[in-house]
């Protein structure tokens, strides 16, 4: 059979279970006692180990496989969750992720050496067993033992883990079913269905005991039958039907599990099945799939998409959509200059209606284009977790606001400069644990990463309540690498001293480390920030803390923009760009340092001439007597454009200039076709500033 058809399918959900389990050892380093979170990880394991082996990545499921034994001694209790056993785990997902990037560019894990790690995960697991870190359960691990007139499947044995689950699923309304399940004599690829029908009842509820082991299924070491305990709030014939659907099983035995807790012993009843069926069918089912009772406490780590509500899309097919859209509402704006200009009534009407409905579904595809912010966000608690431990630090980080979505195009670009400052507040901001307690703080520092909407924008903030940033050494820093004079620094303002952090090379670490110091993050940051069409800006008080506060545009394909023309030339400049329009007296323009000037609002701004910076040809020279200008800004710096006229406000679709032409424009990101059919040049404001 040909694999490669199901690789795609593979690394997505690849991905989606490396992020889980990340997540979730993180949630249990912080709650080692927590039998729901290590079971979550196992699954996650588990499944991801089934996966690898049926695509034929055998050193990927032998890791898993390694990693599977470690995690069922901790959730039997049978191995403590040691610091060390945290860190191997890490380790293995780190190695786990080489892989997975190797597959996608070669389409083999051949190459990533695993042996050392499985040696780590194989002398944890051989170790004598030791008391687990979690204290014994309320409910005393015992026999289930079956009356005489049961099914006759004999005694079910459960250990700890298993029937505190059980008890605790029954508080919550949960149902606990014993399924035994018997395969056609004529079936061959016994494993095959075994997975099959795991995956089917996975989806109506949890797997917590199967008879034989799991491990025994997946190497066929049974024969026609085994047993599956599930916990879930679906009646028996549902539940019984699932089983059967699978093709190659012959019969679905479905028991109800009664469970009664007497201490010492937990007994678990199992009653004939017939009364059973009555008395849950009585029940009301529910028709989504439901989280087994144990996942309730991780349900928001985990954050699995609830089956049949979403679709995979593949990314290129959403770009061609995109495309074929911006062409509709470039012939949308000609439609409506179209009818302007006949002033026939009918059409007009037409247009306008033709323009709300697409308006509406522009809303749609812009959102389908969109993405949370929790993609980029779900790898920074690791990363900040191991950097802590780099530095000897201790934080606490906390993430706001990860439901907040962007153009998929700004997600890709915004994850390094979230990295930069995210280090720069580990390393520069927050103080080491005993400097912290000097100034009476908790030794645990704060940073906090947090994104929202507002307007047409998102903002992305990065606050710790470190030592602040310190204006004297940023500018002793300065004046010793020439980036300002004496002068000029004596009368800067802190929000001045604090953007020379952005200057290229600057940095005001003492030691260079594998953190920082060697002058690189901030200026990249700011650059491609502003590459996007966004800004950052620094808020810092000393001994207090410090906030990076990042303004991003919502998407980067349809903008609102400002036509303007200069000459026989019309150019758009985007919206979120200007300030305000407005109409200058000659007289009032200004020369320093044979730069023109004007004063808007009591500030000198830069006045310049969009005419000479395009060498836009004029038929006859003007002399006007007022000049009509445009206030844009980058950051906290401003400059007003002369142009003719204001055409007015128009959404307009970006177009690239292509590769030929891409880099080599100064001051011009794209070009759109206007309702005429005329091609619009769009400033990049950001470089005309700069």
């Amino acid at each position: 059979m040909d694999m490669n058809q199901y690789l795609d399918m593979f690394i997505e959900e690849s991905k989606e279970h490396l992020q889980a389990i990340n997540e979730n050892l993180l949630s249990l380093e912080q709650n080692p006692q927590s039998l729901d979170i290590i079971n979550v990880v196992f699954r996650s394991a588990h499944t991801l180990k089934g996966m690898a082996a049926t695509m034929g990545f055998e050193k990927m499921a032998h890791l898993t496989h390694d990693m599977e034994n470690g995690l069922d001694l901790m959730r039997n209790g049978k191995l403590s969750v040691t610091q060390y056993a945290m860190d191997v785990l890490f380790s293995c997902v780190d190695v786990l992720e080489t892989q997975l990037n190797q597959i996608i560019e070669t389409g083999t894990d051949a190459g990533v050496n695993v042996d050392s790690l499985v040696e780590q995960l194989k002398a944890i697991a051989s170790g004598k067993p030791v008391a687990a870190a979690t204290p014994a359960p309320a409910v005393a691990a015992a026999n289930v033992v079956v009356p005489p007139d049961a099914t006759g499947t004999g005694n079910l044995s459960l250990n700890e883990y298993e029937s505190t689950i059980l008890q605790q699923s029954k508080e919550k309304g949960f149902i606990a079913y014993q399924i035994n399940v018997e395969l056609e004599e004529k079936c061959v690829m016994r494993a095959a269905r075994a997975y099959m029908v795991f995956d089917a009842y996975e989806r109506i509820g949890e797997i917590i005991k199967s008879d034989p082991r799991v491990e025994d299924l997946e190497e066929e070491k049974f024969e026609n039958e085994f047993m599956l305990v599930l916990v879930t709030q679906e009646d028996v014939e549902k539940v019984r039907k699932a089983g059967l659907n699978v093709s190659e099983v012959s019969n679905v035995t479905v028991t109800v599990i009664d469970v009664h807790v007497s201490a010492p012993e937990a007994v678990v009843a199992i009653p004939q099945i017939a009364p059973i069926i009555q008395a849950a069918q009585q029940v009301a089912a529910t028709s989504a799939p439901v989280a087994a009772a144990p996942k309730a406490s991780v349900q928001e780590t985990t954050k699995k998409p609830q089956l049949g509500k979403s679709v995979r899309v593949d990314i290129e097919r959403l770009d061609v959509l995109i495309n074929l859209f911006s062409e509709l509402v470039i012939d949308r704006t000609r439609l409506e200059q179209i009818a302007r200009d006949l002033g026939n009534q009918s059409l007009y009407e037409t247009v306008e209606h033709m323009s709300r409905i697409s308006t509406d579904l522009q809303n749609i595809v812009m959102t389908i284009r969109m993405v949370p912010v929790e993609t980029v966000f779900n790898r920074f608690p690791r990363m900040v977790r191991d950097l802590a431990r780099d530095l000897n630090k201790k934080v606490n980080f906390v993430i706001r606001g990860q439901e907040t979505e962007l153009d998929r195009t700004v997600i890709d670009e915004i994850g390094d400069p979230l990295v930069h400052l995210l280090r720069n507040s580990l390393d520069h901001g927050l103080e080491k644990p005993e400097a912290r307690l000097q100034n009476g703080k908790d030794e645990t520092g704060l940073v906090e990463l947090v994104a929202f909407h507002s307007g047409n924008h998102v903002f992305i903030e990065i606050t710790d309540d470190g030592n602040g940033i310190n204006r004297q050494g940023v500018l002793k820093k300065a004046l010793e690498k020439g980036v300002v004079d004496q002068f000029t620094a004596e009368n800067m303002t802190d929000q001045q001293v604090y953007d020379l952090l952005f200057h290229s090379g600057f940095s005001t670490a003492e030691v260079i480390s594998d953190v920082s110091g060697r002058g690189v993050g901030l200026d990249v940051v700011k650059t491609k920030i502003e590459s996007l069409g966004g800004r950052v800006l620094v808020q810092s008080t000393p001994g207090k803390g410090t906030k990076f506060s990042i303004q991003l545009p919502l998407t980067l394909s349809i903008i609102q923009a400002m036509l303007v023309q200069i000459a026989d030339e019309k150019y758009a400049i985007p919206l979120s760009s200007i300030i305000e329009t407005a109409i200058i007296n000659k007289a009032d323009i200004k020369k320093v340092h044979k730069q023109a000037v004007i004063d808007f609002r009591g500030r000198v701004v830069p006045l310049l001439s969009l005419e000479d910076i395009f060498s836009i040809p004029r038929p006859d020279q003007q002399n006007l007597d007022e000049q009509n200008v445009v206030i844009v800004r980058k950051g906290d710096k401003m400059a007003a454009l002369v142009v003719d006229s204001f055409i007015g406000q128009q959404e307009v679709v970006l177009k690239s200039l292509g590769k030929y032409l891409t880099g080599g424009v100064f001051a011009i990101s794209g070009a759109t076709i206007l309702g005429d059919g005329q091609v619009a040049l769009i400033m990049d404001c950001n470089a005309l500033i700069h």
